[in-house]
């Protein structure tokens, strides 16, 4: 059993967990759809603070004895799906990123081209 002061203590975290989600979501310092994954994590928070007997129960049925062992394996399991999803976030991104940067130097070497295409024009036109 978690002990009532701490229990307060966790809710209090988890509601300032959310508090700064919305602030990060309103200052657009995270999308929208990124956000959904920490909201997600909020929620197994507030769970397992809420009835920290679901965890207990949960870390019985894969058969770990001892009940700080299995929260530290959810957690790391927890942190790794985390990491997973953040990694293949930056690696779309990074993609794009080299796309981008691709279509750009096409882009301006077809804008120098034209430039000096249009340059030739005038000296030839001022030739004739």
């Amino acid at each position: 059993m978690i002990p009532a002061t701490l229990r307060v203590t966790l809710i209090v975290a988890v509601i300032c967990y959310f508090i700064m989600i919305l602030y990060f979501l309103k200052q657009k310092a995270l999308n929208l759809k990124y956000t959904l994954l920490w909201i997600v994590a909020g929620v197994v928070m507030g769970i397992l603070v809420i009835v920290p007997e679901l965890l207990v129960f949960i870390i019985h049925i894969f058969g770990i004895q001892d009940n700080m062992n299995g929260l530290f394996i959810f957690a790391i399991g927890f942190i790794i799906m985390i990491l997973l999803s953040l990694t293949s976030i930056a690696s779309r991104q990074n993609r794009k990123i080299r796309t981008l940067t691709q279509e750009l130097s096409i882009l301006d070497k077809k804008v120098r081209e034209l430039e000096e295409k249009a340059v030739t024009e005038d000296e030839q036109g001022k030739e004739g």
